[in-house]
């Protein structure tokens, strides 16, 4: 240049090398297509999840800790107090209907559901005041009078509901004799809320019909159905999405029933049999097992129970076979199993008899 200060051009920056502050170049397509990173070892953990507060509470006078959002029934558990239940189920959705869990909430005006009832900071709960076990004996008559329940129990037909009965001196009896069972199809056709005309003789009215048998996979004996919901609710939005059964009638008219009261083959009915899983009382039972029990040959204590994995597709159902006298008589699912939370579809439920069919040595 005229001042004589002589201008040199900088050296040509390193393709590979950025300047500081800028960002490194781009990692070429070839690079990420021929030499992908190396796979992770093992599965990704899931993201941490915060734990809720702890929440405080007295259950009979004893101090309790419990996760926020946790149900009195939970806490009752924590603290190894059998609270009964019969329409609780850990794979639905609690719909306070049979009332055996009831509990006394200090400030509570009446008595409040343990099954539901979320526990609040200081809440003071009494699970065996007076006026619970009189709530309990009271319910628990009722439903003795007009119900079967010889098989009724809190999750599965086993008839420990007995020990109940004994636990709060219930007594059925004691609203008279039963009234004579209903003709098949009668109480289907009962007007909703109609008053039926009083008999001469006072008799404990009842649920009691025939049972209905219609398919090859499962009954439905209603006399022994205490209206728990389990069924509905596991034909509905908890499990199948079906919406096949839905409790019809009113009052003591209320029963479980197809859409109009059709035969169970003409329904919506897709056969999972999760209603069989989650009913309490032996109300819907499966037709292998009803047979056994009608002949005397059903024996639980020489059963064994076989978790293995539903063979019919990849899902990965976790199934349990009920087995005796070398053959399976049902399948059941874990309530605790991740893939099923305790519900089947027809094939893992009845698809079985395949394997009793064998062919003899």
């Amino acid at each position: 240049m005229s001042d004589g200060v002589s201008m040199e051009r900088d050296p040509a920056p390193d393709a590979g090398t950025p300047h500081a502050g800028q960002p490194p170049a781009a990692q070429p397509l070839t690079d990420i297509l021929l030499t992908p990173p190396a796979r992770a070892s093992r599965p990704p953990a899931a993201p941490a999840v915060e734990a809720p507060p702890a929440v405080e509470l007295t259950i009979d006078g004893v101090a309790v800790s419990v996760p926020a959002g946790t149900t009195i029934h939970g806490a009752c558990r924590t603290q190894g107090i059998d609270t009964p239940t019969l329409c609780y189920a850990e794979n639905l959705t609690p719909v306070n209907v049979c009332r055996v869990c009831v509990v006394e909430v200090t400030g509570s005006r009446v008595l409040v559901p343990a099954c539901s009832r979320t526990v609040e900071a200081g809440m003071e709960v009494q699970t065996d005041s007076e006026r619970v076990r009189t709530s309990r004996k009271v319910v628990l008559e009722f439903l003795g009078s007009s119900v079967d329940v010889s098989l009724a129990g809190p999750a599965v037909p086993d008839g420990s509901i007995a020990s109940y009965m004994a636990r709060y001196g219930a007594d059925p009896s004691r609203f008279g004799p039963a009234a004579e069972p209903a003709a098949a199809g009668e109480r289907d056709a009962h007007d909703a809320g109609h008053h039926h005309a009083p008999k001469a003789v006072a008799t404990a009215a009842t649920v009691a019909q025939p049972t209905k048998i219609d398919n090859d996979l499962y009954v439905r004996d209603y006399s022994k159905c205490i209206l728990c919901y389990k069924c509905v609710e596991a034909c509905g939005e908890d499990a199948q999405n079906t919406f096949a059964i839905a409790v019809a009638g009113r009052g003591f008219d209320a029963r479980i029933s197809t859409e109009q009261a059709v035969p169970l083959p003409q329904s919506a009915c897709v056969y999972c049999g999760n209603c069989i899983g989650v009913c309490p009382t032996g109300a819907l039972m499966a037709k292998p097992e009803y047979d056994m029990r009608a002949a005397g040959t059903w024996d639980p204590s020489v059963q064994t129970v076989t978790e293995t994995i539903c063979p019919y597709c990849g899902v990965g159902c976790a199934v349990e076979l009920h087995v005796q006298d070398d053959r399976i008589l049902k399948v059941t699912s874990p309530l605790d199993s991740t893939v099923t939370d305790g519900h089947l579809c027809v094939k893992g439920r009845f698809g079985f008899e395949f394997v009793n069919e064998r062919p003899k040595a």
